[in-house]
């Protein structure tokens, strides 16, 4: 039985009953789902971006949170994930996601933003701040993948999302949080459904040992950059954190962060945009 579409209904008919806008746009010939929340506060836009098989609404605790420290709030879901149809062709490849992300920033937002990226969208999110600084104010990197890492690590983590069956799902439940939350724990089984899904097994396809952002990449992020990291992570290997440390501009902030785990918007809103917060104020984008 699928439970995760009506939830995820559900949730976005509650942020919509709030007053955040749910809209549809067409973005370099890919129908994308955005959410969009007004602010009152001085900082630049917000835009939140997911991490492999999640979708917008994995931030939806932290937009009234942020809403009063920005102009305004932005959550995509990528194609073929969340409320983003797949496209007709297949499965979109991450090269093509960043094109459709830089292009909605300059259709639709039409301003550099604070790019705040989650997993698998800190790694698209570098590559994006990368290849149009212009159009990036700042960045945060929270868990990021797209480090270099033992071809036999990854090699793993690409098989920890091959879910045979709810024991799979529930173990990996328990590698996304700090300390799992019952309702999440209850839902593990219909990881398998979403990981299943023809976006998520694109990437893991696409994705090869030899994969990962380049030093010099890197040293193109000229921004205020910070990476937030959890001391309970446990899906990305620790080795992830040491190649930013090594790799990232001298100017890149690196927080480790007690009871964070993989998705820390999720279990710890919060604490994540104090975080967000505060390095808004260091780098002036907010009073």
């Amino acid at each position: 039985m699928d439970l995760l579409t009506p939830a995820n209904r559900a949730i976005r008919a509650l942020m919509v009953a709030r007053g955040i806008e749910s809209r549809d746009v067409s973005v370099s010939g890919h129908r994308v789902h955005y959410y969009r929340l007004s602010g009152t506060g001085s900082g630049p836009p917000v835009m939140l971006l997911h991490g492999l098989g999640s979708s917008a609404n994995a931030f939806s605790r932290v937009f009234f949170q942020l809403q009063r420290h920005f102009r305004s709030i932005w959550a995509v879901d990528l194609p073929g994930n969340g409320f983003s149809p797949l496209p007709d062709s297949g499965p979109a490849s991450l090269q093509t996601q960043v094109g459709v992300l830089l292009e909605f920033f300059r259709q639709q937002i039409q301003e550099p933003v604070y790019l705040v990226g989650n997993s698998l969208g800190g790694a698209m999110s570098m590559y994006a701040a990368s290849e149009d600084p212009k159009a990036v104010r700042a960045l945060t990197l929270v868990s990021p993948a797209g480090a270099r890492v033992e071809p036999q690590r990854l090699a793993s983590l690409k098989r920890s999302f091959e879910m045979m069956s709810t024991s799979d799902a529930r173990r990996m439940t328990r590698r996304l949080f700090h300390r799992v939350p019952l309702a999440y724990e209850l839902f593990a089984g219909q990881l398998k459904v979403l990981y299943g899904s023809a976006a998520v097994r694109g990437v893991l396809m696409e994705v090869k040992e030899t994969d990962f952002i380049e030093p010099e990449r890197l040293s193109r992020l000229s921004m205020p950059t910070m990476l937030v990291w959890g001391q309970s992570e446990k899906l990305l290997p620790y080795e992830s954190i040491n190649y930013f440390r090594e790799n990232l501009p001298a100017h890149a902030e690196v927080h480790e962060v007690p009871g964070f785990g993989h998705i820390p918007q999720m279990e710890k809103p919060g604490e994540l945009v104090d975080l967000m917060v505060g390095f808004a104020r260091r780098h002036a984008l907010i009073g």
